[in-house]
């Protein structure tokens, strides 16, 4: 009976990355010795969710590190908001007569 080869996770990251940028499964299998359907696999647990609903290693980093670039963009805009809020406060803390207005409307439609 035949043995099982395995495999390290970095060539198997590799060959993952290398599909989805567009090399075929036939180029793949050739230049790394493998079978096409073990990178079907592959790229499948990388895409999708594995059997037990958890998320395969590199799918879970992709998604750690979109998530933490939308907590940035978050914290930013809450940043700017904070500064807007605390102008508004301040000019409205200010007596009405010291308050800067707008233009005053022309009596010229009369």
């Amino acid at each position: 009976m035949a043995k099982h080869r395995t495999h390290s996770v970095a060539l198997k990251r590799q060959v993952v990355q290398e599909y989805l940028g567009g090399e075929t499964l036939h180029e793949l299998a050739r230049r790394h010795n493998l079978p096409r359907n073990l990178i079907r696999i592959w790229v499948d647990e990388n895409v999708y969710p594995t059997r037990d609903g958890e998320l395969s290693e590199a799918a879970a980093l992709d998604d750690i590190a979109a998530l933490a670039q939308t907590i940035h963009e978050c914290e930013t805009r809450i940043e700017a908001i904070e500064r807007l809020v605390a102008r508004r406060a301040a000019e409205f803390a200010t007596p009405s007569r010291e308050r800067p207005r707008g233009r005053e409307p022309d009596d010229a439609s009369d």
